[in-house]
């Protein structure tokens, strides 16, 4: 009976480890999914951002002649 104990022991033992690496997998996943969604909302407001300035360039309503952003 101790030899079953012991060898329930270490497979509690190893499904803790286990679970441990898991939960360490999905907190980094969570990061990344969040950071990689923060970059999609950054790109997608300045692909709008551009879109109207390019809206406006074509309809003429802003000057185009503006100094580069190196001045």
């Amino acid at each position: 009976m101790t030899d079953e104990i012991e060898r329930l022991a270490r497979r509690l033992d190893a499904l803790e480890e286990r679970v441990a690496y898991q939960d360490e997998t999905i907190e980094a996943l969570n990061r990344t999914v969040t950071e990689q969604w923060a970059t999609i909302d950054r790109l997608k407001r300045e692909a709008t951002n551009l879109a109207e300035r390019l809206d406006e360039a074509v309809s003429g309503s802003e000057p185009v002649d503006r100094p580069p952003p190196h001045y």
